[in-house]
């Protein structure tokens, strides 16, 4: 009889077929993610023109799938390590695609907002869920960059609903690009199928037969035996409630720390994504110039996104994510200073890439900070506490426009979580403490 190490099999992996297919799934379903996420910045001034509204009631609407992406991440993060992550990612996947569909039949900021909120429970619930997925599976050497390549699929979703944004909502009314979003929902039923259940999972439920199949396409060395049993390459696995080992084993400061350093970046990330085209058309571009700026800020975010996760496998995460931070704060608060426009463009792509592409380093940096066994909720939970900065930004940030007050003000209000953030990340150790650890880089096939 024999032990197998399944994560400590996958850590010293090297990078096959079976990677790049579960890299591809994910990053689809983080691309639809982000163009649902991202729309409504794109629809922002149609719908209040539409909707006779002003910009704090605007603010409250898009705070309304902010809230339900707070509670997402949270409960559906949470919840796939006890169902299994495939259901919940599924689950997630038709939540933001049907009602963000959902949201371009409705006419008042009421059902809009509800709308938004139902979506916004599958669009904050998937990003815990695709984040553990890809760190499980990933080899050890280049965990953060699969990370982080994946995740810049949020920026082509940007990306994506930026360039047929503008046509749509020109010829079809700003309700098109919604209804165009309930096009992911085809692919939950292969999403079940093909994708592979977590590892944690399957040796937690002990379903050998599954690890059997998954293992030798992730390292065609290992051959089954029908005698295997199978461990994680922690020293067991959690007990207890998962959210008390966020807080064990000497854990405790760096998961607050990893909270207060995921509010400040998401509130970067959604005032920018939600108030950038309405401050640019306020400083006097054209609608056409500032989304402009929104396909700036999102290539920005891919090209930060992939050169900080290449740079966190090459040197400590922790420092890049401090640097990331500190250009964060310097770059929007230029943002409001008299530039040439190709600065300007330079800035704003600065932008993005320290904000949004920090945001990506940082989930990297979470997945791999929490045990394999509590990863799903480590995750969900920093990002669920991240939210209420997303939630809070879009209201700020409008409360700030109605006051018409100087544009660098507006940039530097968002700019000062750059640095709360950069002082929280110092804080953090490097490694987490304790007998549940990240995994180990040496596969161990033990005979009984």
């Amino acid at each position: 009889m024999r032990q197998i190490n399944v994560q400590g099999l996958c850590d010293d992996a090297r990078f096959r077929k079976f990677h790049l297919l579960l890299l591809l799934w994910c990053a689809l379903i983080i691309i639809f993610d982000g163009y649902d996420l991202a729309v409504v910045g794109i629809a922002l001034p149609s719908i209040m023109r539409d909707m006779g509204i002003q910009a704090t009631s605007a603010g409250f609407m898009v705070s309304s799938a902010l809230l339900g992406m707070m509670l997402g991440a949270v409960f559906l993060g949470t919840i796939a390590d006890k169902i299994g992550r495939v259901p919940a990612i599924v689950i997630c996947l038709l939540l933001f695609s049907v009602f963000t569909a959902a949201a371009g039949l409705t006419s008042n900021p009421l059902t809009f907002g509800i709308a938004r909120f139902l979506a916004g429970l599958g669009i904050g619930g998937v990003m815990p869920n695709v984040v553990a997925q890809m760190s499980e599976y990933s080899p050890r050497k280049i965990r953060s960059t699969m990370v982080t390549l994946m995740f810049s699929g949020y920026s082509v979703g940007g990306m994506l609903a930026a360039l047929i944004g503008k046509a749509m909502i020109e010829h079809y009314g700003w309700q098109s690009v919604f209804l165009a979003a309930s096009l992911p929902a085809l692919l939950a039923p292969f999403i079940w199928k093909y994708m592979p259940e977590s590892l944690a999972f399957l040796v937690r439920t002990g379903r050998s037969d599954r690890l059997k199949d998954i293992l030798p396409r992730v390292d065609p060395a290992y051959v089954p035996q029908q005698a295997d049993t199978f461990s994680l390459a922690e020293n067991g696995t959690a007990t207890g409630s998962p959210i008390k080992q966020l807080f064990a084993d000497g854990r405790g400061l760096s998961t607050v720390m990893l909270w207060v350093a995921f509010f400040m970046c998401l509130f970067m990330v959604y005032a920018l994504s939600s108030w950038l085209t309405k401050l640019m058309s306020s400083a006097g571009h054209s609608l056409g110039s500032a989304l402009t700026f929104v396909l700036v800020l999102n290539f920005g975010a891919m090209i930060g996104a992939i050169g900080g996760g290449w740079l966190a496998d090459r040197f400590n995460i922790k420092y890049v994510l401090i640097v990331m931070y500190a250009l964060a704060a310097v770059s929007i608060s230029l943002l409001g200073v008299k530039v040439p426009p190709g600065v300007l463009f330079f800035l704003v792509g600065l932008a993005g890439a320290s904000t949004i592409g920090t945001q990506i380093v940082t989930y990297a940096f979470a997945g791999q900070y929490y045990p394999t066994a509590v990863r799903s909720t480590g995750i969900g939970w920093a990002s669920g506490v991240g939210r209420s900065g997303a939630i809070l930004a879009p209201i700020v940030i409008g409360f700030l426009v109605s006051k018409a007050l100087p544009l660098q003000q507006n940039f530097i209000a968002i700019a000062i979580p750059g640095v709360i953030a950069m002082l929280a990340v110092c804080l953090i150790e490097s490694r987490p403490t304790g007998p549940l650890r990240i995994a180990t880089p040496v596969a161990e096939v033990e005979p009984a």
